[in-house]
């Protein structure tokens, strides 16, 4: 197969001239240059004019600048959104594990491989906490158990505050199936399914916490479904199986309802935005309330 060569740059204005090369239709040059100067081509047109031409094609001369603007507003607004309800799910899942963990083992517990599956992934456990507390160290409670303790080590109720939503999920993992199974119940679900809930919202964070794309693109961590869901046809790679996790993961009240008001008025308001490409069903509000 011949390898590409790298296209050269592009000054804005040869970026409109090739858009409109393109087919796309641009009616206000100004307002392009806007945008342009402010979201790079790579990231808007690239990711955001999928769906919009065939692969490798020309746009159709329908389909409008505006339109693929739009589509990446939407997602921005929704890829916020979906970062508050996950942060919920973060700050209650580093308690209840804390928590358990330090009533069954102590509070320095964590520091023992027999506590744990696999001692290797153990020892890369304690490598990552010590990179952690590195990069923490002039926090003020850091400095406290620093300081102010005989051994100067970071209790687990306190350490798992410095820890990324990647490790807290590597920290489940690695944890006795006893242990996980009582994590889980306190959620009523299985542990095999918050496993790998877990690891897939940390996918899902990180696109977020990145300014990443949800809209039209398949997940490459996909979370395990219960039946009912994959029976109705609902597909593990697609954004809205996230808020299915989600949904069996933190209370029915009025804040996870308060999001669902907010994400189908986002959907009203942009009106090009297709919710079957992120894995929308039409009665998907039933299904996130239910």
């Amino acid at each position: 197969m011949e390898l590409k060569e790298h296209q050269p740059p592009m000054s804005i204005d040869e970026q409109i001239n090739n858009l409109k090369n393109l087919g796309l239709l641009i009616s206000n040059e100004d307002y392009a240059r806007t945008i342009l100067n402010d979201i790079s081509y790579f990231r808007l047109i690239k990711a955001y004019g999928l769906g919009l031409k065939e692969k490798n094609s020309s746009f159709n001369g329908k389909v409008t600048f505006e339109q693929i603007v739009e589509l990446y507003f939407f997602n921005a607004n929704f890829r916020q959104l979906l970062f508050t309800q996950i942060e919920r799910i973060e700050i209650n899942l580093r308690c209840r594990i804390a928590n358990y963990f330090s009533c069954a083992y102590g509070v320095l517990g964590y520091e023992k491989p027999e506590n744990f599956i696999n001692s290797d992934y153990h020892k890369e456990f304690l490598e990552d906490i010590q990179n952690d507390i590195f990069r923490n160290s002039r926090a003020p409670f850091i400095k406290n158990f620093k300081n102010n303790y005989s051994d100067g080590k970071i209790p687990l109720y306190a350490l798992v505050e410095i820890f990324s939503f990647g490790t807290l999920s590597k920290f489940y993992k690695n944890m006795k199936p006893g242990d996980k199974k009582a994590i889980a119940k306190l959620y009523g679900v299985g542990y095999t399914y918050l496993e790998s809930w877990i690891e897939h919202i940390t996918f899902v964070r990180n696109i977020c916490a990145h300014y990443g794309r949800l809209y039209n693109v398949n997940l490459s961590k996909t979370p395990a479904l219960y039946k009912q869901y994959t029976q109705q046809g609902i597909s593990s790679l697609r954004v809205f199986a996230t808020l299915i996790c989600i949904k069996h993961l933190i209370p029915n009240d009025r804040h996870w309802i308060e999001f669902i008001d907010t994400v189908e008025l986002l959907f009203e308001k942009y009106s090009d935005v297709k919710i079957e490409l992120m894995g929308f069903p039409p009665d998907w509000k039933q299904i996130l309330t239910s």
